[in-house]
């Protein structure tokens, strides 16, 4: 009976402060106001990650111990996008559930903005001002009411959320500690000022997953420029491994047409993936490397981890704060766990006769202290006698420190007349391998001095030199040392 009173007294105390600020003229909009909120924050849980059970209210005190909202852990707030069913797509609950595995006692809230995300996708991205709004009302109510620390929020926004998220980011009093955008969302995007989508000013730090950025940057799903203070392009950002016609078919064929549109969001939500893989494999983090471009990636140019030129890809990324924007690249595997290792192969293509050839199929297998990796197919853009070569290539199985590396030059599959009548084939002496996971560089020798690499030939042999060769011209190292270091800073 007492509560009741004193709830009583308290909402007769606030009518008649709004009635003395009305008659001062004060504005009362500068008091919180919540009716306007339309966004709804379900506190979900480890035993029911894909149920909405219990909301958190602003405005509304009790519903944080109604929800059993533990206020000395951290809170990822997760922020869906754009949908054309009006329902929660299948990544939610796999987010929730991971982000509770790996930490059991935090608060995983999903911000449910699901009639303003199946609108006309011009109106939702609109939209993302509204709720990116409603986010941040919530959790300046949040900190003024309870001392909530925002050191303790991380947003997660995928697509037109990862927007919402940076314009909650914006909008709070105080900055929340980190944003990750996963994917964000191109069109409407690409070319908006850093106000009304995601920018690096949004939170402590931001760090961005692009996955799907092909096409024209007006025309591309996911955003293409970087957003964040790192913005990391798996396997070039274009599109992911496992989202081709072969795999929609075979998607077809076990649950019919019901997920064809599984393959239009395959790379857009593998930024999801990637982010849920970071938190499920804690002892196998995969590791991105900073590049200007992703054609100087390919060439195996940005493995180096000096000054912070690598970094873990997810929840345990360093964070890293740059002026400029740090653009990272990596491969992966087409499914969970994606993580691959990089190596760099550096080979010196000696020739008598002066000749050049272009898109030339590789094979190349390793063998190490742990495992082996055969025949990883690669293709050269161009060749020439006695030049140097440079190329990126990377496999799904760790096999430890390496001992020895076979090369083969695989013929063409039609038939070519100019290699019947006029055969021809490069000598190697020394081929150079630098991991991007250890780090360590490792020089491989023909072992009979040089090895013939004749098209469609057996395999050349290589194996680790006895003794690692030192450079004799410095000045040439130098300059090959400075050439790196262009292409691996951001």
């Amino acid at each position: 009976m007492e509560r009741r009173r004193g709830m009583g007294k308290t909402a007769l105390l606030a009518v008649l402060c709004f009635c003395v600020r009305a008659a001062a003229g004060s504005d009362p909009e500068a008091e919180m106001n919540f009716e306007g909120i339309e966004s709804k924050f379900s506190l979900r849980t480890p035993a029911e990650p894909d149920e909405d059970v219990c909301y958190l209210v602003p405005g509304q005190m009790d519903s944080l111990a109604q929800c059993n909202f533990n206020q000395t852990s951290k809170t990822f707030v997760v922020i869906h996008g754009w949908t054309v069913t009006g329902m929660y797509e299948s990544w939610v609950p796999k987010l929730v559930d991971a982000l509770y595995k790996r930490e059991p006692d935090s608060n995983v809230i999903v911000v449910d903005w699901l009639v303003r995300a199946q609108q006309h996708y011009p109106v939702s991205a609109a939209y993302t001002k509204l709720v990116g709004k409603d986010v941040a009302m919530f959790i300046d109510w949040m900190e003024e009411k309870f001392n909530y620390p925002l050191n303790n929020v991380h947003l997660l926004g995928y697509s037109l959320g990862a927007h919402a998220a940076g314009i909650a980011g914006s909008l709070t009093k105080k900055k929340v500690n980190r944003i990750t955008g996963l994917d964000p969302a191109g069109p409407t995007f690409e070319y908006a000022d850093a106000p009304i989508r995601l920018s690096p000013d949004d939170a402590d730090f931001v760090d961005v997953l692009h996955t799907y950025t092909r096409g024209s940057p007006d025309r591309s799903i996911g955003i293409q420029k970087p957003v964040g203070h790192i913005d990391i392009y798996p396997n070039g950002g274009g599109f992911q491994p496992g989202c081709n016609l072969g795999e929609a078919l075979r998607l077809i064929a076990e649950k019919g047409f019901s997920d064809v549109d599984q393959l239009v969001k395959c790379s857009h939500e593998r930024s999801i993936h990637l982010f849920i893989d970071s938190l499920l494999y804690e002892e196998k983090p995969s590791m991105a490397y900073r590049c200007n471009t992703k054609e100087a990636f390919e060439k195996g140019l940005c493995l180096s981890c000096r000054k912070n030129r690598c970094n873990n890809l997810g929840y345990k990324v360093n964070r890293v704060r740059t002026k400029r924007n740090t653009k990272m690249y990596l491969k992966t595997r087409a499914q969970m766990p994606y993580k691959v290792f990089h190596y760099q192969v550096k080979i010196h293509f000696f020739g008598k006769t002066s000749v050049t050839k272009v898109d030339q199929p590789f094979l190349i297998s390793l063998y190490g202290t742990l495992d082996e990796s055969e025949n990883i197919a690669f293709t050269l853009p161009e060749i020439s006698s006695n030049k140097t070569f440079s190329f990126l290539i990377y496999t799904e199985v760790d096999i430890g420190d390496l001992l020895m590396l076979k090369l083969q030059w695989e013929k063409d599959t039609f038939f070519s007349w100019s290699d019947w009548w006029t055969p021809f084939a490069f000598t190697i002496q020394r081929v150079r391998v630098k991991s991007g996971e250890t780090q360590k560089k490792v020089v491989f020798c023909s072992r009979d001095g040089s090895s013939r690499l004749g098209k469609g030939e057996e395999a050349a042999i290589f194996v680790k030199c006895l003794e690692q060769p030192v450079s004799r011209k410095r000045g040439g190292a130098k300059k090959a040392s400075k050439e790196n270091s262009a292409h691996e800073s951001a």
